[in-house]
């Protein structure tokens, strides 16, 4: 009996600041393809400078989703993704078009395109009140105890996923990919990697927070909070924000927070990088000419 054949999904990933957004916008344009964003902050309605959010002019024309979908209170899940994104990338392929997904979440990629299933545990509410009065640094350094490969995919600052993450492998006693379960996965999917010399990703990554503050990330932060949003929302723990927040709550100074958000960006690039280097299915292309250096290859791909 023949496999059924699988519609095909273009995955682009990648660090912060690496390109991958221009790139997706290109190479969406010449394969007649929407985009799905794969950025956990991008859901979020309002946090626009911080989460390097592309604007109208920055999309030229192409559909994007899953980009301002919720409001900042919101506790968005990947489990809530996932379902969204599918339901998207069919409708997609229904009107002829190609998925392009972009981003660089891992979680939103290994649960989305590897089609893990979540895990099915009921809530422990004692031992999560009991994790919430650690710091970040006390959870993070206890779910890379417990599951190394977990504490990949999170973000600085991220108390709710770290809980959570530590909350799966003590009640499953094993690791959270392993919780997960694989299932066989619903499409065929090119992944293209987009590559920086790690120092120039890194003097990138400085010079674009330098133009978010340029650009207002202050007053968009200040604005947030005037709205009463506060740092014990998962929206507001982001890279950028948090940081801001401690400024304006006297907390550092100015030139300190923003030290920090180019620090604790390297860091997450450095993350990424691990994570999405592990994956021998990604074909690497340099940022600098990357839709010429994956042309041959997508052609191929989606004519097979």
């Amino acid at each position: 009996m023949m496999n059924q054949k699988k519609n095909k999904v273009i995955a682009v990933v990648g660090a912060t600041a690496s390109g991958k957004t221009a790139y997706a916008v290109e190479l969406a344009g010449r394969v007649n393809g929407e985009i799905i964003s794969a950025d956990s902050r991008l859901v979020y309605k309002g946090l626009d400078i911080g989460t390097a959010k592309p604007d109208m002019d920055e999309r030229f024309g192409i559909p994007h989703y899953m980009i301002d979908i919720v409001e900042p209170e919101v506790d968005y899940s990947v489990g809530l993704y996932a379902n969204e994104a599918r339901n998207i990338i069919e409708d997609i392929i229904s009107r002829g078009k190609t998925p392009v997904i972009a981003g660089g979440t891992g979680l939103y990629f290994r649960i989305l395109l590897e089609n893990y299933d979540l895990p099915k545990i009921n809530p422990d509410y004692e031992l999560r009140e009991t994790l919430s009065k650690l710091s970040f640094a006390e959870l993070y350094e206890m779910l890379v105890n417990l599951d190394a490969e977990a504490a990949k995919l999170v973000v600085q600052n991220d108390k709710r996923r770290a809980v959570r993450f530590i909350e799966i492998v003590k009640l499953t006693g094993s690791p959270v990919s392993e919780a997960r379960g694989l299932k066989e996965p619903e499409f065929e999917v090119e992944w293209i990697g987009l590559n920086y010399p790690r120092e120039e990703l890194y003097d990138r990554i400085n010079r674009r927070v330098d133009i978010m503050i340029k650009s207002g990330l202050l007053e968009e932060v200040k604005c947030l909070m005037d709205m009463g949003y506060t740092q014990e929302l998962n929206s507001m723990k982001g890279i950028g924000y948090k940081e801001v927040m401690d400024y304006y709550d006297g907390k550092m100074s100015l030139e300190d927070a923003v030290e920090l958000i180019k620090q604790s960006s390297r860091r997450y690039a450095k993350r990424q990088l691990t994570w999405f280097r592990r994956d021998d299915r990604i074909h690497y292309v340099s940022s600098k000419n990357p839709f010429e250096e994956s042309k041959k290859l997508i052609d191929e791909f989606l004519n097979r």
